[in-house]
């Protein structure tokens, strides 16, 4: 009895000397909560500002960023519902190049050309939920499925254009891909497929903070064993949170078509999935499932766009920008190691 009043009295919540006491370790971790991956965001843009001459912040090359940020964007967006359930998503780039290509092929039907974005969205969700139901209903790993779905899908993708480019100079809606809505006219403006992105965030937002399914997502990534047993249906969230991923894939795909007017089943999405696992992860969202933002996976995405961006820029070969974004993904899951460290320690 008396010892346990001795560890109550001696407890860090009444002992402020004690708890105020943090590590190195503790506090760098502490500081990255706070503040995530913005002033990284910051700092690599001011750099690239100066190394290129002053042509990075120019109102033009803005625009641009946040049209190569758009895509990733989306496509992070989704696989930060999957990543927050302790999964994966490797197939999100064929299913991109499925959709765009089944988008294509109605958009040249004149009769059903004004439908072609119902056709990618749905086959994007169509994707999607099958790779839900194998990893729900069937118990499989999602690596293992969605790693399969993305050598399989690319395949589908490559048949259903006869392993051709699909082109259609006049699709539909390439206001989406090439339009933009002037802020200064004549000086900045804000492409349409940035507003799109943006509202994808705040939908993704409403959905994992104000709403119950948000909840969920979060309790099943944070300890599935305890929310079977508070009464979550966890299959129904797999089966969910896969379809979100195969439905922002197929909108991902809308938007790279209507910026190309092209689809193909070979090369369109190739690795996209590289780069929005390293914007979620870089964001904050750990791979341990049930600790993320998706604000923090907006921020993550803009480095990976401006990395990009200002490679080129500077001058930097093909070649060393493969490097230097592989590096970057390496650091990401590094970064995500030490934040899981550094909570368990806290």
């Amino acid at each position: 009895m008396l010892h346990g009043i001795e560890n109550v009295v001696a407890s860090p919540a009444d002992n402020p000397a004690r708890s105020d006491h943090k590590t190195q370790p503790q506090k760098l971790s502490s500081l990255f909560g706070t503040l995530g991956m913005l002033p990284v965001l910051a700092l690599v843009a001011i750099g690239f500002h100066l190394l290129s001459g002053g042509r990075f912040f120019s109102g033009q090359n803005i625009s641009i960023v946040f049209q190569q940020a758009s895509v990733n964007t989306v496509l992070a967006a989704g696989m930060t519902f999957v990543i927050l359930t302790g999964g994966i998503d490797l197939s999100v780039g064929s299913i991109l190049a499925a959709a765009a290509m089944a988008g294509l092929i109605v958009s040249n039907v004149p009769e059903l050309s004004y439908l072609w974005i119902f056709a990618a969205l749905f086959v994007g969700v169509g994707f999607g939920v099958a790779n839900g139901v194998l990893i729900a209903g069937m118990r499989l790993p999602p690596f293992i499925v969605t790693l399969g779905s993305l050598t399989a899908v690319r395949g589908i993708a490559r048949l259903m254009g006869g392993d051709t480019t699909i082109f259609n100079a006049e699709i539909p809606y390439a206001v989406i891909g090439n339009g933009s809505l002037p802020i200064i006219p004549g000086i900045f403006s804000v492409p349409w497929l940035a507003i799109v992105a943006l509202t994808v965030i705040l939908v993704s937002w409403f959905v994992l903070k104000r709403t119950v399914l948000g909840t969920h997502i979060y309790s099943v990534g944070g300890n599935e064993a305890a929310a079977r047993l508070s009464g979550i249906k966890v299959p129904f969230i797999y089966l969910i949170v896969y379809g979100i991923s195969g439905l922002l894939s197929g909108l991902a795909a809308i938007m790279l078509a209507t910026r190309l007017y092209a689809a193909n089943g070979l090369q369109l999405g190739q690795a996209y999935e590289l780069d929005a696992i390293a914007a979620v992860i870089l964001g904050g969202t750990s791979f341990v499932g049930g600790i993320g933002s998706i604000w923090g996976t907006l921020i993550g995405a803009l480095i990976i766009a401006v990395l990009s961006n200002g490679l080129v820029l500077i001058g930097v070969s093909d070649i060393w920008q493969y490097v230097i974004k592989g590096l970057v993904i390496i650091g990401a899951v590094a970064l995500d190691h030490f934040r899981q460290k550094g909570s368990a320690r806290t």
